[in-house]
């Protein structure tokens, strides 16, 4: 869509071909880029089709269209849209009970399908309390709709989700994460793919937040874990404008957008914790942001080096693409078990790197004449026996090690399929405002009691 408007701007004639399940996408991309008349062509060819005669049907049947598109004069509509009346969208929205609310929240789009906390005045006020930034100051425009995501309007989706004031920072932060071009959002918050954010919170905010990095830290029961994924995943939509089915062209979707956050176990590590990796101050707190798709638990082959690092190198997803960046958690046991044998993170990223392998025949790119093998100097990497094996993990510095989980012998991995160009993980400083102190102690006792059978 972004090529055809662009030719467009240079005086050439341009229609845009999509499948037609893309039609409502690609009107939306449209009318995002201020330009709503532009041509758009539906056609049947599958999506990613491989089969010659399938795509010459479709293109047959399309081509039609497409010259009549190309040829066909202006409409007075089209040389000058007219723009679309927004209705200014009132302080006071709905009055009613917590069910009535939900309600009308959910039939115009605004919920992740779950029951969210009116955002009343006095709540939002009180989400406020959790940055020194004032109320209309413009954190940055979030993609697609360009809409502003403003202080306000965070604390609004913050309060929706049921997050803490105490989550501010923490959401300002993944908003300048998201804005981040290293981040590639743009691509991964709408594609077929269904990539999920997943935040990695290190420092001291991860005590006074209260962010599980042991036991079940990725599993329901966290309010911390539970609703800062959450609020950000409102905010994508609601400030964003990525909605299933019109943006988010998911094919599947994927559970983690709900809420896919964990914190680092930096007492416990036997290495330096992330955010030191990424060129902050062990002091500081950090949120670090990729995009993974896929999410795999490995019960270790032994609890020794040799089988800890054959666990990960042998599970790894044969038919991945090649590239993407893959983040493991190694428990804080293993990691011990790792360095007492001489293992940092970088001998570990180049070992994965280096022995993460599979043979030729059983990648997708097998099956298109070694298309897609890039190797780290960028020039092509054919294999010429199928039995030749093949690197998944071509650049060790695509791999993101962090010490976290309970007592027990698994590991997990997520993995990003993907690795566009100019692509990186993303880390954010986060920003404490002066009452910090104070303001953690008011809501440090919020958090689960169990009682004991």
């Amino acid at each position: 869509m972004y090529d055809a408007i662009a030719e467009e701007k240079r005086n050439k004639p341009a229609v845009v071909l999509v499948n037609e399940s893309f039609a409502m996408d690609a009107e939306s991309a449209a009318s995002n880029q201020g330009m709503p008349g532009i041509r758009i062509i539906p056609q049947s060819v599958p999506c990613e089709c491989s089969v010659p005669e399938e795509i010459e049907v479709g293109i047959s049947a399309a081509m039609d269209d497409i010259v009549a598109g190309l040829t066909r004069p202006l409409t007075k509509e089209e040389k000058s849209p007219k723009p679309k009346e927004v209705e200014k969208t009132p302080k006071i929205i709905f009055r009613g009970g917590l069910e009535e609310v939900n309600q009308f929240y959910y039939k115009r789009g605004w919920t992740d399908g779950l029951p969210i906390i009116p955002p009343t005045e006095e709540s939002v006020t009180e989400m406020l309390t959790g940055t020194e930034l004032p109320a209309d100051h413009i954190v940055g425009k979030i993609i697609p709709r360009s809409g502003k995501a403003t202080v306000e309007k965070i604390a609004i989706n913050a309060v929706m989700a049921g997050a803490l004031p105490t989550a501010m920072p923490l959401l300002i932060a993944g908003v300048e994460a998201i804005l981040d071009p290293y981040s590639a959002f743009g691509t991964y918050g709408v594609s077929t793919g269904s990539w999920a954010p997943f935040w990695i919170v290190n420092g001291p905010l991860r005590h006074d937040l209260n962010i599980n990095s042991g036991s079940g830290a990725l599993s329901p029961g966290d309010i911390a874990n539970a609703t800062i994924g959450r609020a950000l995943g409102l905010i994508i939509k609601n400030i964003g404008g990525i909605r299933k089915g019109i943006e988010d062209m998911g094919v599947l979707g994927n559970p983690g957008k709900y809420t896919l956050v964990i914190a680092e176990n930096e007492e416990d590590s036997p290495w330096d914790p992330l955010q030191v990796e990424r060129g902050f101050k062990k002091g500081d707190s950090t949120i670090t942001l990729f995009f993974p798709q896929t999410f795999n638990q490995m019960l270790a082959y032994g609890t020794d080096a040799r089988g800890i690092l054959s666990t990960v190198v042998y599970n790894a997803n044969p038919c991945q693409t090649i590239g993407g960046f893959n983040c493991f958690i190694i428990i804080p046991s293993h990691a011990k078990a790792l360095a007492k044998k001489g293992w940092g993170k970088q001998e570990i990223k180049a070992f994965i790197s280096e022995n993460t392998t599979a043979p030729f025949y059983r990648l997708r790119q097998y099956l298109y004449g070694g298309r897609g093998i890039i190797g780290k100097d960028s020039s092509l990497s054919l294999a010429l026996n199928p039995m030749d094996p093949i690197r998944l993990i071509q650049n060790p510095d695509n791999v993101m090690i962090i010490v976290a989980g309970g007592p027990g012998a698994f590991m997990a991995s997520l993995h990003s399929a993907g690795g566009l160009p100019g692509n990186s993980y993303v880390t954010k400083k986060i920003k404490l405002p002066p009452d910090w102190d104070n303001l953690v102690e008011k809501y440090r006792d919020i958090k689960p009691t169990y009682i004991r059978y």
